[in-house]
Order: structure tokens, then C-alpha cells, then sequence
């Protein structure tokens, strides 16, 4: 399966149409085929009237998608096309083009001083997943303090969780890494499990001190992607408080997620 970037500025010769359609020359062709998945990239700013249709002046990634289907462009005398862009999911935040000072993308030696040049760049799977985890890295982090859950608290968030219906899973996109989440339930589920973690008992704020107070994974017991409709969700139940190294070997296996009790069967069998 191809991976792509395609790069859509403010300003362009290229009739382009964010999420619905991409316009390229021939050259192009063999990289945006059907299935292809491909990454939003935008260029550095020129104009400032376009500021606020920006997630940032600078050079960044803002979304993903997959090509459905091509078709050339029948005014065009170059003998240009379109693709059909489908399962469009814009990121809530930018990403650079770096990542503690190191591209994302593998730029070859001889292509240093032009490789942004090139509107359709292909990448790896593995520089798509980086770009993709980058972006919604901070999806499952629960970072703040314990005055923002007061705060919340007192804007009218119920404490009988135990009884409480709330809802999450709904699919904001078809896109299989993006669904709606309730921010309330991870809220609820720290007031539950604490910041501790439930496998290692690991605490972020006891090793790291005062950078790693209010830290913790919130982990669903089950994949929140196979959802088919809105859920109830007892955070007490069905969420869990996990370190991010614990965290990470939950879901270990691609088709397969690992329960708490298998992951400290695992810690407690190791060989050493």
C-alpha cells in the first residue's frame, strides 16, 4: 500500500479542494493510486490574511485521508488529474516537520536542498504512523492538574459514578484512528483509579517529581474502534488508569488487546 504526502498551500495554480478532491500533474500519477494513504502537508505561510485558516505560520502536517479513485482533468492541455480524497481526518493540532530536530520524512543526500519542492512526496509506513501518533499523541494523556478536575467538578460534573450514563465511541469520521471521546469519563476515571498504575504501580509525580504530577494513561478494556454505535461507559468498569510503558504493551499485538490481569501474569513470569 502506497503512503504519500500531498501538499495543499494557501496559494496555488492547483484547483484543489481540501478532503474532497487533489489536483496534480501526471508525475504524480503512480503515487496516488487507489487505497493510497496520504498526509496533509502545508507550506510556510506567505500571506497573513491566511492566518486564521491555519492551524500555524510555519511548514506542517494538519491531516490525513485515502485516495478512492482518479480521473484526469479533462480542461487541462498537460494532461493533469484529480483524485478523490475520502476518509478525510483534519488534526487538532499541527505537526512540524520535525520531531527533535530530525525529519520526519527521510530526505536522500542529493535531495537536501529541493525535496519540498515536490507537491506529492512518497513516505513510509512507518514516517505515516510517526506523522499519525504526533498528531494525536496527546489524545489519551490525561496531563492536568488536580485543580482542572476540581474546576470541571464544580461546572456540574456528577460524582455518582457508579450509577452515571455516559456515553462515548461515536464515530466522528470514518476513519478507523479517530472517534469522538468524552473527556468527563477520564476525568471521572482518575477521581476512581487514581494515578497509579494498575499494573506496575508505577506513579509519574513519585519518579519524576513535581513534572509528573497529574499524569496518567486512561485505558479503555475495550477497543474503543470496535464501537459500532454510542456506548455506556462505566469508568469505574470499563477504564482503567495504566503508565504509558504499560500502556504500550497492552496493546502489544495488532488483533489482540492484553488484559491487566494477562500483562501482570506476564511481570510476574519473566525470567528474571
Amino acid at each position: 500500500m502506497p503512503y504519500a504526502i500531498i501538499t495543499e498551500n494557501d496559494t496555488s495554480e492547483w484547483n484543489d479542494e481540501t478532503g474532497a478532491f487533489y489536483h496534480y500533474p501526471t508525475r504524480y500519477q503512480k503515487f496516488l493510486q487507489p487505497g493510497a494513504k496520504v498526509i496533509y502537508y502545508k507550506g510556510r505561510m506567505k500571506d497573513k490574511s491566511f492566518l486564521k485558516k491555519r492551524l500555524t505560520p510555519d511548514p506542517h502536517y494538519f491531516g490525513t485521508a485515502e485516495v478512492e479513485d482518479y480521473f484526469e482533468d479533462t480542461n487541462s492541455k498537460k494532461k493533469d488529474f484529480y483524485c478523490k480524497i475520502i476518509k478525510f481526518a483534519p488534526f487538532a493540532k499541527s505537526v512540524p516537520l520535525k520531531l527533535n530536530d530530525v525529519y520526519f520524512e527521510i530526505i536522500p543526500d542529493n535531495r537536501k536542498t529541493n525535496y519540498f519542492r515536490d507537491g506529492v512526496r512518497i513516505i513510509t509506513k512507518d514516517t505515516f504512523e510517526k506523522i499519525l501518533h504526533s498528531a494525536g499523541a496527546e489524545i489519551d494523556n490525561i496531563s492536568n492538574k488536580i485543580e482542572y478536575l476540581t474546576n470541571d467538578l464544580n461546572q456540574g460534573l456528577p460524582l455518582a459514578f457508579e450509577s452515571q450514563e455516559l456515553y462515548e465511541g461515536a464515530k466522528k469520521f470514518k476513519y478507523s484512528a479517530y472517534y469522538e471521546r468524552n473527556p468527563r469519563l477520564r476525568l471521572l476515571a482518575i477521581l476512581i483509579h487514581g494515578y497509579d498504575c494498575q499494573v506496575c504501580n508505577f506513579n509519574f509525580k513519585n519518579f519524576y517529581g513535581e513534572i509528573g504530577e497529574g499524569f496518567i494513561h486512561i485505558h479503555h478494556l475495550k477497543p474503543i474502534s470496535q464501537f459500532g454505535k454510542d456506548s455506556k461507559i462505566n469508568p469505574k468498569e470499563d477504564l482503567a488508569a495504566l503508565c504509558a510503558n504499560c500502556h504500550s504493551m497492552v496493546h502489544r499485538y495488532k488483533n489482540k488487546v492484553i488484559s491487566i490481569q494477562e500483562l501482570k501474569e506476564f511481570m510476574t513470569n519473566r525470567p528474571f
